[in-house]
């Protein structure tokens, strides 16, 4: 579970003060899966980082009470200087998993070969987000987040395989995606939410929010 209370978020531009939440409250519970729509430079990035525990909010509390991933993509956890072998064995021992068990997962799922063995500071965005993929899918969570502006891999092999692990994945656990396209969010959510000038509307289904969302005229 995953609950927002009163919580607000801003930052200054250096022109203006570009509000992300305004005093929002919500809850994702288990089993109900969410897809929140909002256009380009909204806030999507910090919404998902705030519900990771990435960023804290300005004022409010976030209560977190499940397993929830890192956001798919996100690299903050890698260590730049370390090959993907020896990140995998360390973030290992960080969610006390089999280290071996989670480097042969992660060397399966990747395809990288003998880039496997060198710094992922190295990696192109591609490898980069390759990995950081295959270490979604290695470790268990509850609660899985999807950002659409994170960083996509064009390698289709690595797409079909890791795409079909996750879908298996997400058909007993929750997912969390935000986008600025409804299509992105019809295979996985059960409810829906806009997030609009600093609000986020909850609604049951996808086709309210679509509503809502398409009422006015969206920024690219």
């Amino acid at each position: 579970m995953i609950e927002f209370r009163n919580v607000s978020k801003s930052f200054w531009t250096g022109e203006r003060r570009k509000v992300i939440l305004d005093r929002a409250s919500f809850r994702v519970d288990l089993g109900n899966s969410l897809g929140i729509l909002a256009p380009n430079g909204t806030g999507k990035t910090t919404l998902v980082n705030m519900m990771a525990g990435l960023e804290k909010p300005d004022e409010g509390e976030i209560t977190r009470k499940s397993r929830i991933s890192f956001p798919l993509g996100f690299m903050g956890g890698m260590v730049p200087r370390l090959s993907a072998m020896e990140n995998c064995r360390f973030i290992a021992r960080i969610y006390d998993k089999d280290p071996d068990y989670l480097e042969a997962f992660c060397r399966w799922v990747c395809g990288l070969e003998e880039y496997f063995d060198m710094p992922v500071g190295t990696y192109s965005s591609g490898m980069q987000a390759r990995f950081s993929f295959a270490l979604l899918l290695a470790l268990d969570f509850d609660i899985y987040l999807i950002d659409e502006g994170m960083p996509a891999t064009t390698d289709a092999e690595f797409n079909k395989k890791a795409g079909h692990i996750l879908f298996e994945r997400l058909k007993t656990a929750t997912v969390v995606i935000v986008s600025h396209q409804a299509s992105t969010l019809e295979k996985f959510c059960n409810s829906a939410a806009v997030l609009k000038n600093g609000q986020l509307h909850m609604f049951d289904t996808l086709e309210e929010a679509k509503a809502l969302y398409d009422y006015e005229p969206q920024s690219a």
